[in-house]
């Protein structure tokens, strides 16, 4: 993932700043916890292909 894009790109429902989870191939919204995917480089940023992040990769997070 371009670091230049991930500090340009913005969870679309909150507007808050995300983390790359490299090894999952993720951007995570800790406000909203959700983990969109990245497929094939390109981010997924939509609410239906996003998944909610358990109550685990929550605390982890912190």
């Amino acid at each position: 993932m371009d670091s230049k894009l991930l500090e340009i790109l913005a969870c679309p429902l909150c507007k808050s700043s995300l983390r790359y989870n490299k090894e999952a191939q993720e951007l995570i919204c800790k406000a909203d916890r959700l983990a969109f995917p990245i497929q094939d480089g390109i981010p997924v940023m939509l609410e239906d292909s996003a998944r909610t992040i358990s109550d685990e990769e929550y605390q982890a997070l912190s």
